[in-house]
C-alpha cells in the first residue's frame, strides 16, 4: 500500500477520520481520529480510534528509546492496517528518517536480502516472522540495529536462538489502545547474553497492576474511543477517565513490567485456576492450547499443533502435572491458521476442533 501520503505534514494536520488500509463502516459519523480494527485473535474484533497526536507521541518515544537518527532507515514488514505497522510510518515521519516497505508477501529469505539492499536499521516483527528466520538459519545483516518484537508472546528460547544468529531482537509489550508500544527492552540489553527480564516502561506511560493482577495504563497516547455495534447500528463510545484497565495480567518489578498473559487465558478446571499461556510455554511455541466446555470438569484442555510427535509430547507432559492441568486430547493439523499479524487464530482453531470428531 502507498505510504507517501502518511509522510506528508498535511495529513498529520488534517482532522478527518481514516483507517489506513481499511474501509470504515458506513452510516455513522466518526470523529477525525485514525481508526484501527483489532485482530480479534482471542475476542471479538473492534475498531479503536486514536488521535494523530497520540500516534506521533508514541512514535517520538519509540524513536528516543531506540536512539533513532535521521540517517537511519525504518523498515515496514507488517500490515499498515494494524497499529504496529502504521506506527513504523509514524516513526519515520516523526524522526525524519527514510522509510522502506517490504514488497509482496512475507518470505524470510527475501526479507533478509531486502534488509541489506534497503540498509534497514530498525524494523518491528511479530514472533511468527522471527520463528521463520530462526528456522531457516538466516543471519541478520550488519545494518540492522534493532528488531522490536510484539504482537504476541515471544518465547524465550526463540529469542535466544535469534540473538545467536545476530538478530538484535527486543521484546516488547503494546496494544492498539496505546498507539503501539508500552514497555520495550532497551538497546543496552543486546550487549548481554539473552535473559528473561521485565520490560522497561516507556516514559510517557504510567503503569500499575490492580488487586486482581490486571495491568492498568494511563498516559497521553491512550486511545480516544471505540466503535461498537455492527451493521445494524454503529455508535462511537468515547473513553471515560484517564486510566485504561487492560485484559492482560502482569506484575511490576524493579526493572519494569513483567507481562504474565491475558485475563481470559486463565480458566477454572475442577475448582483450580489453570494458566493456558503457561501451559503453552511448557508445550512449546508452535502448540496452541484451547479450553473447551466439559460437563464434569467444567473445561477440558485441548492442544492443537503441527508436530508429528505431538501425542508423545502431551503424554510426557501429563505425567508430570496434577489433574486440572492435564491435557484431555490433542489435535494435529497441517498448519495453524493465523491472523494477519501472524498470531495463532484461536477462534478459527476452536471452530475447527469443535467441528471434528476426535
Amino acid at each position: 500500500m502507498e505510504t507517501s501520503r502518511y509522510l506528508n505534514p498535511a495529513w498529520w494536520a488534517a482532522d478527518e477520520a481514516e483507517a489506513p488500509g481499511e474501509t470504515l463502516p458506513s452510516g455513522v459519523e466518526l470523529p477525525g481520529w485514525v481508526w484501527f480494527r483489532t485482530s480479534g485473535s482471542s475476542g471479538e474484533p473492534k475498531w479503536v480510534g486514536l488521535k494523530r497526536e497520540a500516534l506521533l507521541l508514541s512514535a517520538a518515544m519509540v524513536n528516543r528509546h531506540l536512539a533513532v537518527r535521521t540517517e537511519d532507515v525504518w523498515g515496514l514488514a507488517l500490515p499498515l492496517r494494524h497499529v504496529g505497522g502504521f506506527g513504523v510510518v509514524a516513526r519515520a515521519y516523526e524522526g525524519a528518517t527514510k522509510l522502506a516497505q517490504f514488497p509482496g508477501k512475507w518470505d524470510a529469505s527475501r526479507f533478509v536480502a531486502w534488509l541489506e539492499t534497503a540498509r534497514v536499521s530498525h524494523c518491528p516483527l511479530v514472533p511468527a516472522q522471527v520463528h521463520d528466520l530462526v528456522t531457516a538459519g538466516l543471519r541478520a545483516p550488519s545494518c540492522l540495529r534493532s528488531v522490536v518484537v510484539g504482537g504476541g508472546r515471544f518465547d524465550r528460547e526463540l529469542a535466544a536462538s535469534a540473538r545467536q544468529l545476530g538478530w538484535p531482537v527486543l521484546a516488547s509489550y503494546g496494544m492498539t489502545e496505546a498507539a503501539s508500544q508500552i514497555a520495550t527492552e532497551g538497546l543496552e540489553i543486546l550487549e548481554k547474553p539473552y535473559f528473561d527480564a521485565p520490560l522497561p516502561v516507556l516514559p510517557h506511560w504510567q503503569v500499575g497492576v490492580d488487586a486482581q493482577g490486571r495491568i492498568e495504563l494511563s498516559g497521553p497516547a491512550l486511545f480516544s474511543g471505540v466503535l461498537t455495534g455492527g451493521p445494524e447500528g454503529w455508535r462511537v463510545k468515547e473513553r471515560v477517565g484517564d486510566t485504561f484497565l487492560t485484559s492482560d495480567r502482569g506484575i511490576m518489578e524493579p526493572g519494569g513490567l513483567r507481562v504474565l498473559g491475558r485475563v481470559d487465558r486463565v480458566v477454572k478446571i475442577l475448582g483450580e485456576l489453570v494458566d493456558l499461556d503457561a501451559l503453552e510455554t511448557a508445550l512449546g511455541t508452535e502448540n496452541v492450547v484451547l479450553d473447551l466446555p466439559e460437563l464434569r470438569r467444567g473445561r477440558e484442555l485441548v492442544v492443537v499443533g503441527t508436530d508429528e510427535s505431538l501425542g508423545d509430547l502431551v503424554m510426557a507432559y501429563n505425567q508430570g502435572v496434577a489433574g486440572p492441568w492435564r491435557v484431555a486430547r490433542c489435535v494435529r493439523v497441517e498448519a495453524l491458521p493465523r491472523t494477519p499479524l501472524g498470531k495463532p487464530d484461536r477462534r478459527a482453531l476452536r471452530a475447527m476442533v469443535e467441528g471434528q470428531e476426535i
